[in-house]
């Protein structure tokens, strides 16, 4: 049996290997998806991906299934409701910043029609393509990041800092960080 070669972060652990053979750097043009990815990296911060991956189901239960517009709408008996959820990173910041963000997002679609047209106009509609052989050869940030950053804070999102935009843009085929080594390299630019 042929070994399949995948980036080094995945691990063995099956919940990794599922996200990362099936949906990390893939091209995303789906606006709910989009959505969870961005409040899934904003709630990483400080934490490990696998810690928010196990936490997957019980955040899309908890935040009635990444809707925005749902979410945009809970108040202080909700964040209090959430805050007792064992099924999500209970941080007071993060899930405010999750309702906030909700709002800010749903501001976007009014702008520009969805936030894939907002978001896909930072790469010109075409994934980014790096060649990256080692996983500590990727940056934690990059120009692109910095600016994807500073444009959604300025529409007032929060935890959205260039690293954890950088990690979303990844996650959602923005731009394209398998390894050259990795099955999916090839895969991902073929799904454009």
């Amino acid at each position: 049996m042929k070994r399949v070669t995948r980036c080094s972060w995945v691990g063995d652990d099956p919940l990794m290997i599922a996200y990362h053979d099936e949906e990390w750097g893939a091209p995303l043009r789906d606006d709910r998806k989009l959505f969870e990815f961005l409040i899934l990296d904003g709630a990483q911060a400080g934490l490990s991906w696998r810690t928010i991956l196990n936490r997957r189901e019980g955040y899309r239960h908890a935040f009635a299934g990444f809707d925005p517009t749902v979410v945009a709408t809970f108040g202080i008996g909700k964040v209090e409701q959430l805050l007792a959820d064992p099924g999500i990173v209970r941080n007071r910041a993060k899930v405010r910043s999750a309702i906030q963000n909700a709002g800010a997002f749903l501001a976007i679609q009014r702008e520009f029609g969805s936030f894939a047209r907002y978001l896909w106009a930072f790469v010109d509609e075409r994934p980014l393509l790096n060649h990256f052989r080692r996983g500590d050869e990727i940056p934690a940030a990059t120009s692109l990041s910095r600016r994807v950053s500073a444009d959604l804070k300025q529409r007032g999102f929060s935890f959205v800092g260039p690293t954890i935009v950088y990690a979303f843009l990844q996650a959602a085929g923005l731009v394209n960080d398998h390894l050259v080594g990795c099955f999916r390299h090839r895969q991902v630019q073929q799904e454009t």
